[in-house]
């Protein structure tokens, strides 16, 4: 009888942790789905805002433009041009973010120091660890009670 009894059990904490382990990657999927639509949701934003910041320097730049083109032709100084260089940088730097493939070829760096710099990603004094922010954390603190 005892015997019956103990093999139910088994097999129910068996389905039972079955269930649980079940349980654990359904929800680590969802963390993972989240994570990413919240770091897709965050790239479209940085993009719509190099667009939309794309359309007020675009305009100023034209402006800047033409008036420091006629203001050079009107008391013949060449020199007025000048900041049309920098600021042509600027706006082709916004346009290829917003527009062009800026994304794509950081994405193929990022993929390419992750893959053959891995040095250059370690932390100082390594990966943070329980224990050591347990010591940071006691340290800091005035009132610790070590039991």
């Amino acid at each position: 009888m005892g015997f019956i009894f103990s093999k139910s059990m088994n097999e129910n904490m068996k389905s039972q942790q079955e269930f649980m382990l079940m349980n654990a990657r359904l929800q680590l999927e969802r963390q993972l789905m989240m994570q990413n639509e919240m770091r897709e949701r965050q790239m479209a934003m940085q993009i719509a805002w190099s667009r939309e910041f794309l359309k007020y320097f675009g305009t100023f730049f034209g402006i800047a433009a033409i008036s420091l083109t006629a203001g050079a032709i009107k008391r013949k100084k060449p020199a007025f041009i000048l900041p049309i260089v920098p600021l042509g940088f600027v706006l082709t730097y916004q346009f290829d973010l917003g527009y062009g493939t800026l994304l794509q070829r950081m994405k193929g760096e990022a993929e390419n120091i992750l893959e053959t710099e891995k040095s250059k990603l370690q932390l100082p004094k390594g990966i943070i660890t329980f224990e050591s922010l347990e010591k940071a954390r006691k340290e800091q603190s005035k009132f610790f009670i070590d039991k």
